[in-house]
């Protein structure tokens, strides 16, 4: 096994800032990801299952966007209030509620809006009834269509987010579904970012405290609050620059004041510490390699996709790439054919690896080419 070292023609805009092998946070659960590779940039018991209140209200929406996007329903259909949706999420449940009217009809648009911006459980009621026939059916058809997607541990007893011992997801999951939201949905994420929403004369403003404390950069998620899970946050920023996206979940702060307070600390250490790096782009041409007895004396060796790592900024300062392959490659060689590895490794043990393939066809050569080839190398060690 041959291994080349190469230097890749790139530019690295260094900043002077202090490494930090980790970060300290107050809340019981934190799980932050880069939206555009999925890295993993903070994990606090991101795998155990807590209550997220409110939070889950994204699987709810989850459910009615994916039934927007395939024409099942649109956002002028009007749904009819329950008495039982006004009673459990409405003005006489004492929790967050949009106001609606028993009897009423609201359109879906509305409720959207309802369930968005102001949190509001008789919302989030209407539309799993109408949908499903009964908050009980739609939470069963949430948990199924949270396996369909990827979901493996979130279970949902109601719509709501109302304490449940069996209504319990992870905070790595409700990064996955945001993630899920934003890319799947754009015609619907806007939502997320608006701060106010009036209905019945009734004006307000949604509690994601990011979208206050971080104006030009927040435009998403969902707070969450109950006794027992403490106060929670899935939110998603953008990086000054707007070039990058950072998806973070929060649950188990104090207060609200903390759950912004931590949030924002948060976000602004994983766009401070942390940067997305283009190593090669798909079909880019890495190096040459030789040929045996080819028609080419090199073939060249190319990435098989766009090669973007999201790592520490000091980590790629000190990074060492690597082409990995057998020397010399036999002919006949088609393009695509995989030739090696490209492996990107990091002063920490940490290894990247990635496809390395022929960029040509490169063909055999004839049998007087083979026999001169042969004789260079019976009287030189080398074909030429």
């Amino acid at each position: 096994m041959k291994k080349i070292l190469f230097s890749l023609l790139l530019s690295a805009f260094i900043l002077n800032v202090s490494a930090q092998t980790a970060f300290t946070t107050s809340a019981s659960f934190a799980y932050m990801i880069d939206y555009d590779t999925g890295t993993v940039l903070l994990n606090k018991r991101g795998d155990d299952l807590m209550a997220p209140a409110s939070m889950s209200k994204l699987m709810t929406a989850y459910m009615v966007f994916d039934k927007l996007k395939q024409g099942q329903l649109s956002l002028d259909d009007e749904f009819t209030v329950s008495e039982n949706a006004w009673r459990k999420g409405g003005t006489k449940s004492g929790s967050s509620t949009m106001f609606l009217n028993p009897n009423s009809s609201v359109k879906v648009g509305e409720l959207l809006k309802g369930v968005i911006i102001q949190s509001g459980n008789d919302a989030c009621i209407t539309l799993a009834e109408n949908l499903a026939g009964s908050e009980d059916n739609f939470a069963a058809e949430m948990t199924i269509k949270a396996r369909e997607i990827g979901l493996e541990k979130s279970t949902f007893k109601n719509s709501t987010g109302w304490p449940h011992k069996e209504h319990l997801m992870t905070a790595k999951e409700l990064a996955l579904l945001a993630q899920k939201i934003i890319h799947e949905f754009p015609e619907y994420y806007p939502l997320y970012s608006e701060k106010k929403f009036k209905y019945n004369g009734i004006n307000q403003e949604n509690r994601n405290p990011l979208l206050y404390s971080m104006p030009d950069q927040a435009d998403g998620l969902k707070t969450g609050h109950t006794e027992k899970s403490g106060y929670g946050l899935v939110a998603s920023a953008k990086s000054p620059d707007g070039t990058r996206r950072l998806i973070l979940v929060v649950n188990g702060l104090k207060t609200m004041k903390e759950r912004g307070q931590e949030s924002k600390k948060i976000l602004e250490w994983g766009f401070r510490e942390f940067d997305n790096y283009t190593f090669s782009t798909k079909g880019s041409v890495i190096d040459q390699i030789p040929v045996w007895m080819g028609d080419k004396e090199n073939v060249p060796v190319v990435a098989a996709e766009n090669i973007i790592i999201t790592m520490k900024r000091l980590d790629y300062l000190k990074k060492k790439v690597t082409l990995i392959y057998d020397s010399p490659v036999k002919a006949p060689i088609k393009k695509g054919q995989r030739l090696g590895t490209l492996r990107i490794s990091l002063t920490d043990g940490t290894t990247y690896d990635f496809p390395a393939v022929a960029g040509e066809d490169i063909g055999k050569i004839g049998y007087f080419g083979k026999l001169k080839v042969i004789l260079m190398y019976m009287l030189f060690g080398k074909d030429e």
